[in-house]
């Protein structure tokens, strides 16, 4: 199967939380998993998927994927998923190698914030009595060590900055430009910023420090979206404190890593039947399980599936990408009549791309030839020519007709 990675996601949060128990039961990539504080210390980089109803029932068709995976009429979508090791208070000035870790948030698209909900870790990730600790504080603790960071980085030489951008009327996302490239933020999205902060964009010589860091904080939200997958839901003590998450400004999944991981574990091995994200599964051997074994599963089944609907895991990754990076999914092929690539497997290729994505655009996707030779798309269910400009929708089928090509 080819990989076919859109964005990358990045699971982060202090230490001791479950991340790395995330990561593994996401990607079922073997991290060291440990009860104390920074026992992930190099990142771990994994394959997880996104999964999406396939089409290839509407059109009554047996599909032969490529770059993914179609399982029971679910198309699953590889991505990528870093998972970072764990950020405590003071990081953004060095503090537990605390910069070393911020700077794989780099290249990460969108984040998904581990928060151990039953407040059984404390602001260090040291071991506490369940529910001793307030998990509220871990997501402002966040927010600010990747601001003050983001801060560090567009301070620099900002007196100097400001004037230029001011003089030469070239704009202040011009001219920051140079420090944004390795944090994977675009122009827009600093103008966008400065709205939203409320700053007078032609005039940021006269911003005030706190007008600075407001600005930073807001393009830290747009530019590195989060969602909170509030863990632990088995504790007793999670459960208060997920209401009082829920009514901050992030989207909230209730989650088991631990839980997930054990129901992949043994879906990998053939002891159960079980389909990530769903809110059940069948034991597939019991012969093979011991009595301890079959208990443990039963009470995954009715304490955390059937109270929370599934273990949160494939819900944050789903959620990741269609939500916070609002991403569709598009099928290209080249035989329009059989939906078929030039070696006759059907739907062969499933693209994860940015709502708002044209036809001309998604052509580039593909090949950067094709994009180069586009002359119009077809859409597969009512044969209708697509222009350049025409915005796809989730989930369309097109074949892109070029000058010396059709995909």
């Amino acid at each position: 199967m080819q990989r076919s990675y859109s964005r990358l996601l990045g699971v982060v949060g202090k230490p001791n939380t479950g991340k790395s128990t995330f990561f593994s039961a996401a990607t079922l990539v073997a991290a060291e998993i440990a009860n104390y504080p920074f026992t992930t210390i190099k990142p771990n980089r994994g394959v997880g998927y996104v999964h999406t109803k396939c089409v290839h029932e509407e059109f009554d068709v047996k599909d032969n994927p490529r770059n993914s995976l179609c399982i029971d009429g679910t198309r699953l979508v590889p991505v990528e998923i870093i998972d970072i090791a764990g950020i405590v208070p003071g990081a953004w000035e060095g503090r537990g190698l605390g910069n070393q870790f911020l700077d794989e948030i780099r290249r990460a698209d969108a984040l998904i914030h581990i928060v151990d909900a039953s407040g059984s870790t404390d602001c260090e990730g040291k071991s506490c009595k369940p529910g001793e600790h307030d998990p509220l504080e871990d997501v402002q603790f966040l927010e600010k060590e990747i601001t003050m960071w983001m801060v560090t980085i567009l301070k620099k030489d900002w007196p100097k900055i400001s004037r230029t951008a001011e003089n030469d009327k070239k704009g202040i996302a011009h001219h920051l430009e140079d420090r944004l490239t390795g944090l994977s933020i675009r122009k827009q999205l600093v103008n966008d910023a400065i709205r939203k902060a409320g700053l007078n964009i032609d005039k940021p010589a006269t911003w005030t420090d706190e007008d600075f860091y407001r600005f930073v904080d807001t393009l830290r939200r747009i530019s590195k979206p989060m969602l909170i997958v509030a863990n632990k839901i088995d504790l007793p003590t999670a459960l208060a404190n997920i209401e009082r998450m829920k009514k901050l400004d992030y989207i909230v999944i209730p989650a088991s890593a631990e839980a997930e991981l054990a129901l992949r574990r043994a879906a990998e091995k053939g002891l159960i039947e079980y389909k990530p994200g769903e809110k059940d599964f069948k034991i597939a051997t019991p012969e093979k399980l011991s009595v301890g074994q079959i208990k443990g599963l039963e009470q995954i089944k009715e304490k955390i599936l059937k109270t929370n609907g599934s273990s949160g895991v494939q819900e944050a990754i789903n959620t990741a990408y269609f939500k916070l990076l609002d991403m569709i999914t598009v099928y290209p092929v080249e035989d329009i009549e059989h939906l078929s690539d030039h070696n006759g497997r059907v739907l062969p290729d499933t693209y994860l791309v940015p709502r708002g994505t044209t036809a001309h655009q998604f052509a580039y996707v593909i090949h950067s030839e094709l994009g180069d030779n586009f002359l119009y798309a077809v859409d597969a269910r009512d044969k209708r020519r697509i222009g350049e400009d025409a915005v796809l929708k989730d989930r369309e089928v097109i074949s892109i007709v070029s000058t010396n090509k059709r995909s």
